[in-house]
């Protein structure tokens, strides 16, 4: 019955739970949206440690798993904030450079999903 101005929830490229329920509630109430572990833990990291990016990041400004992680989220219309939690300030420049360049839409989203599964 509430309609909170915001909710912060976990959600990643791995964890997309909130797709199912949380974002229709969010659309229908115009509600703001906090991300955190964005990263799982580190958990993503650990996946891609040694393993290159794939060429077609270059088209969105992705140079680092960070970005590629971060842009997915932030390619989210209903997201409004990514608290991905540092406290190196070389991953702070690295994790605001998501927040630049081309976007990616929904099938992209899915290609960035999917390219993940096979690593």
């Amino acid at each position: 019955q509430e309609k909170p101005d915001f909710v912060q929830f976990n959600y990643s490229i791995r964890e997309r739970n909130a797709e199912n329920s949380l974002f229709n509630t969010i659309r229908e109430n115009g509600t703001a949206v906090l991300i955190n572990q964005p990263f799982d833990s580190g958990s993503l990291f650990r996946i891609t440690k040694g393993k290159k990016l794939p060429e077609w990041c270059e088209e969105y400004g992705i140079n680092s798993w960070g970005q590629y992680f971060l842009k997915f989220i932030l390619s989210n219309e209903l997201v409004t904030c990514v608290i991905p939690g540092t406290s190196k300030p070389h991953h702070v420049i690295d994790n605001m450079m998501a927040g630049y360049g081309k976007m990616p839409n929904a099938k992209e989203r899915e290609r960035m999903y999917n390219y993940l599964k096979t690593i």
